[in-house]
């Protein structure tokens, strides 16, 4: 039931993220709706149940749904999805019987690809701001791949490097769950993370052969940019956002991707507020 939800407690950088997405989907939204033969939707695909508790007051936060809801002038359409049933239907009862607004239930791995992206045609002359903010490496790289193929979709993506750190990128990998070897590949979209992410150790062994260490937080992240040149097929991805918490500690990457290189301009700028 949604009176026993706990609403998430986010810090400043989550706070930082929702502003950043907020600052732009405000200016696409606004570049969009000057060409009337395109309409445009804002997608959420791990969209929460609308609200927040700042951590250090437990003040109320509007999401990023709630936020997008608010830009002007409007999207035509939205699509929200997440997998926490108690969230959807705080979520629904918070923006209502909203016109173009969907709300789905589910796995956005399969709800994207098969009930979200076919709305958003590049040759029905749709286009989309897509969110994909998962709280860990709960994404799957066929729908980063997906929404490069289509060239309608710009994204932001959350590239979750503290539980990339925490449950995979050990030296010792034979400590690694095969549950978490499962969901890096299926972020990162094949199993080339195993090479491209170690660098070898100035140390030996134990048992006198080259050893490995991780590579820098950095240097993943500018591999993971590259896929997203190379392999998904954006165009332009700005230098990705490090999102620290209070101790400075980076929690994780906020990358944006796209096709138009007035979209990486404008979000060059929003990211330099803030770095």
């Amino acid at each position: 039931m949604t009176h026993d939800l706990k609403l998430d407690e986010i810090g400043n950088w989550s706070e930082v993220k929702l502003e950043i997405v907020k600052k732009y989907a405000q200016a696409y939204s606004t570049i969009l709706s000057k060409k009337a033969h395109l309409r445009h939707a804002y997608i959420d695909g791990f969209s929460g149940p609308g609200v927040h508790l700042k951590k250090l007051t437990g003040e109320m936060v509007k999401g990023s749904p709630l936020n997008a809801l608010e830009v002007t002038p409007p999207f035509k359409e939205f699509f929200l999805v997440d997998l926490d049933g108690d969230k959807v239907e705080l979520l629904k009862g918070i923006v209502g019987e909203e016109p173009g607004v969907h709300v789905f239930q589910g796995d956005c791995n399969k709800i994207l690809l098969e009930q979200v992206f076919p709305h958003v045609r590049y040759e029905d002359y749709r286009r989309g701001l897509c969110l994909l903010d998962p709280y860990g490496l709960h994404l799957d790289w066929c729908v980063i791949l997906k929404a490069g193929s289509m060239k309608s979709l710009e994204i932001f993506l959350n590239f979750p490097i503290a539980d990339i750190n925490r449950n995979v990128l050990r030296k010792d990998q034979s400590t690694v769950l095969p549950s978490d070897m499962v969901r890096m590949t299926r972020y990162w979209g094949d199993e080339s993370w195993r090479e491209e992410l170690f660098k070898p150790s100035p140390q030996l062994s134990l048992f006198g052969e080259p050893d490995q260490e991780k590579e820098s937080n950095e240097a993943v992240a500018a591999a993971f940019r590259e896929r997203l040149r190379v392999k998904a097929g954006f165009t332009h991805v700005p230098e990705p956002l490090p999102m620290r918490n209070s101790k400075g500690a980076i929690v994780y990457f906020l990358f944006f991707a796209a096709q138009q290189p007035v979209a990486a301009h404008i979000v060059e700028e929003i990211f330099t507020k803030y770095r």
